[in-house]
């Protein structure tokens, strides 16, 4: 008998809530997944303020419910359980989601999962693609996190073999617009101009690709500085700022950092299979390239499609559709959010 899971997401600025369907054979289908967005109320701060944040969720939380049982043309008594990100984080809008998660699984008598953000955002790939192969690779890119994992399963067994050393690749991307003088949030104007830049007109540089640099982290700080010190430069020299070419040049940096680690933790590994997952993973640069330097190696890559990369309800459905269909026991009705939760503990 199939079973109706709710997933809940409140770890940033984004409300979500997805519903899915857990198929007897262990497959699951995307019924409904209903996003409100916050980033207006950041976007004049320049990023995320977390008590606006915390609000925008109390007031969101109960509206997305109604428009994905709506969308869905489900009624709460369908649901068979309730998944809720627990962590990792903004405490306070963390904590708005797992009360709400509370306070429907025991209004319903459901079963409550706590379960990790990031390890949701390589579930959701199985919502478009099918079954995850063990192990495969997982690239996740947002604005809060750059890291490399593998993946044995889903559900219980998640390695970091890399990780961001300082900013992550998002969050250089909303430092370099605010420099270029871009909206925020920076991906998507970044990566606009870029398509009229020349990625080869500025030779900015490659964090932690040295010889003695561990060979699958990250670090994007000095990239965002070079960008920052260029520009300045430029101004000194009165000279116009060529936008179009600093962004390519700034992007064409950060997609090849990424690919060229991420393919050479799979070919070091021997694993077949790369997701790349978070927001950034719409990144348009990011995702040729990824797939050019896959296909030369051999290796099958997934991307998400963009709704499903950027944080959403669906993921965290997806994902305690897994930890239920591998008999993972419930979590108590007194969990708490934890903004650290480490990526290594899928449920809590």
């Amino acid at each position: 008998m199939s079973r109706i899971i709710m997933g809940v997401e409140s770890s940033c600025d984004e409300t979500g809530i997805g519903l899915v369907r857990l198929h007897d054979d262990g497959t699951v289908e995307l019924l409904a997944d209903e996003v409100a967005s916050s980033v207006e109320q950041h976007a004049r701060f320049g990023g995320v303020v977390p008590e606006v944040a915390s609000r925008a969720h109390l007031e969101a939380l109960v509206p997305t419910a109604t428009r994905a049982f709506e969308a869905a043309d489900l009624k709460l008594s369908d649901v068979d359980a309730i998944a809720v990100t627990a962590g990792p984080g903004l405490a306070g809008a963390l904590l708005v989601g797992v009360a709400a998660a509370k306070g429907y699984a025991a209004a319903l008598d459901v079963p409550l999962y706590g379960v990790n953000h990031l390890a949701g955002h390589i579930a959701v790939d199985t919502l478009q693609h099918g079954p995850l192969p063990s192990p495969c690779l997982a690239l996740l890119v947002s604005g809060g996190h750059t890291q490399l994992l593998r993946v044995d399963d889903i559900a219980s067994s998640i390695t970091e073999l890399g990780s961001t050393v300082d900013d992550a690749a998002g969050e250089a991307y909303d430092k370099v617009a605010r420099v270029l003088d871009l909206p925020y949030p920076g991906g998507p104007p970044i990566d606009k101009a870029a398509k009229r830049g020349n990625p080869a007109a500025i030779k900015f540089p490659r964090g932690m690709t040295g010889p003695r640099d561990a060979k699958f982290d990250f670090s994007f700080s000095g990239l965002k500085t070079a960008v920052a010190r260029w520009v300045e430069e430029a101004e000194s020299r009165g000279e116009e700022i060529p936008v179009d070419d600093v962004a390519a040049s700034f992007q064409e940096a950060v997609a090849d950092v990424l690919t060229a680690k991420a393919v050479r933790a799979a070919k070091e590994t021997g694993i077949g299979t790369l997701v790349i997952s978070g927001g950034v993973a719409a990144n348009s640069r990011l995702s040729a390239l990824a797939r050019e330097r896959c296909e030369a190696a051999g290796i099958t890559l997934r991307v998400p499609r963009p709704r499903l990369c950027t944080d959403n309800g669906a993921m965290i459905a997806a994902l305690g559709a897994h930890v239920i269909a591998a008999g993972v026991e419930r979590s108590s009705l007194d969990i708490s959010a934890n903004p650290a939760l480490p990526v290594g503990v899928v449920s809590v």
